[in-house]
């Protein structure tokens, strides 16, 4: 991901330069680590690895009490609040979006010694303070602990000095227990690239895996306080007169926070939800949707695009499958009077789906993954300044998604299944681009935005009819009479209600189309955030 020559060039991330001689500043200390996961039998071989093997190692042990009001009024204002024995020493700390999680974090962060196992809230700056919620202190006590023993090497590289911690314990909530087996890179000094640069190598010759979640969130998940549900997108809130390039980091960073959102979930049990799937897809799909943009400002196609493509290939096959075995035949099923007839291939297509879904749990756990996040959350770390506006980048990409949707419906009549197909695409990528920039007018957006929705509904419906089709050549071998019954039903059900949704389509179609873009209205006073839904 590179600009065409002739254009200024300057490293930020997320808007902060990351040129910048210290990371943390007196008023607002900032933490930047990257946490990994790893399987508490590899960390031998971990703790040989040639990049630690001559630099010093020490250990200690680490027991931390977090606390919290009884309502989890702390975690709700992402704060973290801890105290913290190592040896006979205490520490009291405060983190500020604490409930990002993530493998790249950066938040604020306050710490401080105290005499012993009892909070001193005076002693936090005057800006940590005003973070927490007023009614807070009165009702603060222990929430769950953990404890652990860490290993701590310091690693001197470029010009920056890294810290490299291997965690080993556990988070405990009474009876309840999460472990613990990972490793953070905290930039202590300098500059970040270096940081990738350890990241990378380490990944390069050990099978790490994405941990999302924080200690804190573990040990919030286990009171009961932070349920594992499935997450929606949250379009980042997007100031117009930003340089584009610093949207389109706020952009992908949020998709992959919402990737790494749905993951626990996906890999808390042997069959999940299968929502999590579908928010996991929502989340590449939105980031490749992201990407796609990038012309518009001058940026070629990152190289990490067709890793990007495998994950997603090797979610949809997933996808698919819970859409036809929990959706799709269910549905036609309740409208037969003899339900059962339909039961064999509910059957063979739940065994595909369960096999799907394994397949895509090893896909997010394996050695791919996070190389592949290395490498695009460097590439937005280190995305040189756009000279165009998020405003400019905006428009432009709005107005070329919208010509290309239209492109199509005018033909509406004349599309084959497949030109449908490259419909939905089409409105899919206009309705995620909506959504990143309905910052220009809010309210205008979310009626485009629903419309858009409602016709993307339908061509989605058609388009799960056609992978039906497919998908039903796997399920139903030639020579059973129970199948081939099974399958004349589908498809008659399938041909009966495509003639309804292409009628609908054409109302939707009309719908939209008065519809006026509404980035054309000018510049709004003041920016807004609107979620999306999906």
């Amino acid at each position: 991901m590179r600009r065409l020559p002739g254009r200024r060039r300057e490293a930020v991330l997320m808007g902060r330069s990351v040129n910048a001689p210290e990371v943390a500043t007196a008023a607002a200390p900032v933490e930047i680590e990257i946490k990994l996961a790893l399987s508490p039998r590899l960390m031998p071989r971990f703790r040989r690895h040639p990049l630690l093997r001559q630099a010093a190692r020490s250990r200690a042990k680490l027991y931390t009490l977090y606390v919290d009001t009884p309502d989890a009024a702390l975690l709700r204002q992402g704060i973290a609040l801890r105290l913290r024995r190592s040896g006979r020493r205490w520490l009291q700390t405060l983190k500020a979006g604490a409930g990002s999680g993530g493998l790249l974090a950066e938040r604020p962060e306050w710490e401080m010694p105290v005499s012993g196992k009892r909070l001193k809230l005076d002693l936090l700056p005057a800006e940590a303070r005003s973070l927490l919620p007023p009614e807070a202190a009165a009702s603060l006590a222990p929430c769950f602990e953990t404890e652990v023993w860490r290993d701590t090497w310091q690693l001197n590289h470029e010009g920056a000095l890294i810290e490299v911690a291997l965690d080993r314990g556990e988070v405990r909530a009474g009876a309840r227990v999460c472990p613990i087996a990972e490793v953070e890179l905290e930039l202590r000094s300098g500059d970040l690239p270096p940081l990738f640069d350890i990241a990378e190598r380490l990944a390069a010759d050990l099978p790490f895996q994405l941990e999302p979640r924080s200690k804190a969130q573990r040990g919030y998940q286990l009171v009961g306080a932070l349920p594992c549900t499935p997450v929606k997108a949250s379009p980042p809130l997007l100031l117009l007169d930003a340089p584009a390039s610093v949207s389109f980091q706020h952009i992908v960073r949020s998709c992959l926070r919402q990737f790494e959102a749905n993951l626990p979930g996906l890999l808390s049990t042997s069959d999940p939800d299968p929502e999590f799937i579908h928010q996991m897809r929502v989340a590449l799909r939105r980031m490749r949707a992201a990407i796609g943009l990038l012309r518009f400002m001058g940026y070629t196609k990152p190289d990490w695009l067709g890793e990007l493509k495998w994950l997603m290939g090797e979610l949809s096959v997933a996808r698919d499958w819970d859409v036809l075995a929990t959706e799709t035949l269910p549905r036609i099923q309740a409208h037969l009077p003899q339900p059962e007839r339909l039961a064999v291939l509910l059957e063979a297509a739940e065994a595909q789906r369960r096999a799907a879904n394994d397949r895509a749990r090893a896909a997010v756990t394996s050695p791919r993954l996070v190389p592949l996040w290395l490498k695009v959350e460097r590439e937005l770390a280190l995305l040189p300044v756009s000279p165009a506006t998020t405003a400019d980048w905006s428009r432009a990409a709005l107005r070329r998604r919208r010509r290309q949707l239209v492109r199509l419906g005018e033909r509406l009549h004349e599309l084959d299944a497949t030109e449908r197909h490259a419909m939905r695409i089409a409105a899919k990528k206009l309705r995620y681009s909506a959504e990143f920039f309905a910052v220009w007018h809010p309210k205008a957006a979310r009626r485009f935005i629903r419309h858009l929705a409602d016709l993307q509904d339908v061509l989605g419906v058609l388009n799960d009819a056609a992978v039906t089709v497919r998908l039903l050549s796997e399920l139903a071998p030639a020579g059973e009479a129970a199948s081939r019954e099974a399958v004349g039903l589908v498809m008659g059900f399938l041909a009966c209600e495509q003639a309804y949704r292409l009628a609908r389509l054409e109302q939707l179609w009309r719908e939209f189309h008065d519809i006026p873009p509404y980035w054309k209205k000018g510049k709004p006073p003041l920016p807004a955030e609107v979620h999306a839904e999906d």
